[in-house]
């Protein structure tokens, strides 16, 4: 396996272009402000550590492209990865733009490829921190000749992550893609709007599985009160929370139907072992 090094103020789109399949790329400590896609199949990237191992943009969902377009939530990645079998470790991915009241949608991270794993990671921003594809089928629809095909592929993905921390204010992991999030910190930051929703899968009625905390451990900046762990962004979103530890900042009641919706009647959360005070409609399949 051929490894490349990378140090701060390289190019780090062109690192990610060039090198073969099944490469490492090692990123010495340092701030890398770039946006970058990796669609490089079996590719390892790996810093020196978290904290000291950062990529950073500042995209969001209100910004005007070129052709005077809003970004929209699924451009405003600071790093997507396209390709699959990707390995990521030790590293922060990060959108800095803050302020999603005025400004929309920040995503930092965006998988689109299928065998994705993450470990000891932080990705930190505040309204959809990370997205999990596929897109729901009528976004793909909508979409089209908006987003590129390799955002709008209609497959189905897993994607694992293990010790990491993520941070995000409002649906800050959210999607259609199966994922397992094992002995992660998932950290609620302080929202102006003085509202908090952890999870926001879109999973489809046909799916089985969809995301799965387990053993992790739910904490929050001081502060912040009244965060919910998941909402249904689709009807039939679907997520399980196993062993996890929840610091005083979860809502009594857990979950949220999603606004005027009906979503409490079709969608799919569980927890285990069972909290008393829960909403009624969760746990209701197990």
């Amino acid at each position: 396996m051929k490894e490349y090094f990378i140090r701060p103020g390289d190019d780090i789109q062109k690192a990610f272009d060039s090198v073969p399949e099944s490469a490492t790329i090692r990123l010495a400590a340092g701030i890398y402000r770039q946006k970058c896609v990796i669609r490089v199949p079996g590719l390892t990237v790996s810093g020196e550590n978290a904290e000291k191992t950062v990529i950073v943009w500042d995209d969001y969902a209100k910004k005007k492209d070129e052709s005077g377009r809003e970004y929209n939530t699924f451009r405003t990645w600071t790093m997507a990865v396209c390709a699959d079998g990707v390995t990521i470790q030790n590293l922060s991915v990060i959108n800095d733009a803050l302020c999603p009241e005025l400004k929309g949608q920040e995503v930092a991270l965006s998988v689109h490829g299928d065998g994705f794993f993450m470990r000891n990671c932080v990705l930190r921003s505040t309204q959809d921190t990370l997205f999990l594809a596929p897109l729901p089928p009528d976004l793909i629809d909508r979409y089209a000749g908006f987003l590129p095909d390799e955002l709008r592929e209609n497959r189905p993905l897993s994607q694992r992550f293990e010790d990491c921390r993520i941070e995000g204010t409002v649906d800050f992991i959210f999607g259609c893609g199966t994922a397992t999030l094992e002995r992660c910190e998932i950290r609620s930051l302080r929202d102006a709007r003085n509202i908090g929703f952890v999870a926001a899968p879109a999973h489809s009625l046909s799916q089985e599985k969809g995301f799965l905390f387990r053993n992790c451990r739910f904490t929050a900046e001081d502060g912040v009160t009244g965060i919910y762990l998941a909402r249904p962004w689709r009807d039939y979103g679907m997520a399980r929370f196993e062993n996890c530890v929840y610091d005083a900042h979860i809502a009594p009641e857990g979950f949220d139907k999603w606004n005027d919706t009906n979503r409490n009647l079709t969608a799919r959360f569980e927890e285990y072992p069972p909290v008393p005070g829960r909403v009624s409609w969760c746990n209701r399949d197990a």
